[in-house]
């Protein structure tokens, strides 16, 4: 990111989309790269302080935010909060008007667009429950919401957000998003004088999910977009604005493996199941949206993958008391044998942050590796702490 964004282009700013994956360490590592974090929740806002990342770093998202969620970013000295819904407008007025600051903020639209992805990580269409719909007529929402920010002496309007999906891995909904982001900001100038000094792009740039598949490089993405933001401003004599990217599951997914025990093997005919210690408890991600995944047996990660006779697929599976709890429904992978260990790959990005304790299951560590040595960041979940606050 560093390489193909920020050193390549001025004016640039990037934000770790934090939803992906957070934990205190994750927040130090993201601070000490120069990144600033992009949050959604008062968990993850008071994650990030509490790990003591700077607060003029840290951009405060979501379309549903409470108001002790704005309370906190107001009194933290968020650096921008991105406003979702014209409400918000008065509750940040009003803390800010409390503290005695004025706060930043970014009015996030929803640019029309429909990416080609799974549509439960589609955010940009009309009709989505993120964002202004992209209409200046007199009276409309998008245009009381400018003109009220505007006339604020708490809030700072410095620009603009938009966010229309996740893995995607084609620019060119990217681009059709900022061309009609652009003409937005041509006519905010035209008809309500406004100055769009920034303009956070999103995220979603596509990660990969099986190793043999090439990695996807971000100036695909970024490289158009910032080519087209000069030509298009300098077109309709706009200040150029401070470019903005949220990248996550881009920056996180191929840097984690999770690593499960086989429990036991069941062979059946048509069928073998490779049953695991975990599952849909600490990945939901194919029961919500058959997200695929690759593993090999850490014993041998080399060794050919094993096939019945008669074609038998595998599927490896969870210990959940559900028939969807599922990690990989076809597997390529070597003969296994109760204790072995697999390894998952590119699980880094919405494996941890989604898990939960269904059946009582214990979340498990998080272990950071680097340079041959290895750390527990986060500690396995005891039993004890699945019962804390659970009062008799």
């Amino acid at each position: 990111m560093r390489e193909t964004f920020l050193e390549r282009w001025e004016n640039t700013r990037v934000r770790y989309a934090s939803k992906a994956f957070l934990t205190r360490a994750m927040a130090k590592l993201i601070q000490d790269e120069g990144m600033g974090l992009d949050v959604v929740s008062l968990g993850e806002l008071f994650t990030a302080l509490s790990a003591g990342f700077p607060s003029e770093r840290i951009e405060m998202n979501g379309n549903a935010k409470s108001h002790e969620e704005i309370e906190l970013a107001v009194n933290s000295g968020v650096g921008r909060i991105i406003v979702d819904h014209p409400d918000e407008l008065k509750t940040i007025e009003n803390y800010a008007s409390k503290k005695g600051v004025v706060q930043r903020i970014l009015i996030r639209v929803a640019p029309g667009v429909d990416a080609h992805t799974h549509k439960y990580i589609a955010t940009g269409q009309t009709d989505s429950k993120f964002g202004f719909p992209v209409e200046l007529s007199e009276g409309s929402m998008l245009t009381n919401a400018i003109k009220y920010a505007m006339n604020s002496k708490s809030l700072d309007l410095r620009g603009l957000h938009f966010h229309i999906g996740s893995q995607l891995f084609d620019p060119d909904d990217y681009i059709k998003g900022l061309e009609k982001t652009i003409e937005l900001i041509r006519d905010l100038r035209d008809k309500l004088n406004f100055v769009t000094h920034e303009l956070n792009f999103g995220g979603g740039f596509g990660a990969v999910i099986n190793p043999s598949i090439p990695h996807v490089h971000p100036e695909i993405f970024t490289d158009p977009m910032m080519k087209l933001l000069h030509e298009n401003c300098t077109k309709y004599g706009l200040e150029i604005p401070r470019a903005i990217i949220e990248p996550g599951r881009w920056i996180v997914s191929e840097a984690c493996v999770t690593l499960y025990k086989v429990e036991n093997i069941k062979e059946l005919p048509g069928v073998t199941y490779i049953a695991v210690n975990g599952g849909m408890a600490d990945n939901p991600r194919y029961a919500l949206y058959q997200a695929e995944y690759e593993a090999v047996a850490v014993k041998d990660p080399d060794a050919p993958a094993y096939d019945r006779e008669g074609g038998t697929h595998v599927s490896i599976v969870g210990k959940c008391c559900e028939s969807g709890d599922i990690l990989i429904e076809n597997a390529k992978i070597c003969k296994l044998e109760a204790g072995d260990i697999i390894a998952l790959y590119n699980s880094g990005a919405y494996t941890f942050s989604m898990s939960s304790t269904y059946n009582k299951l214990q979340r498990p560590a998080v272990v950071f590796v680097e340079n041959g040595e290895a750390r527990v960041v986060v500690e396995r979940q005891s039993l004890e702490d699945i019962i804390r606050g659970d009062n008799l």
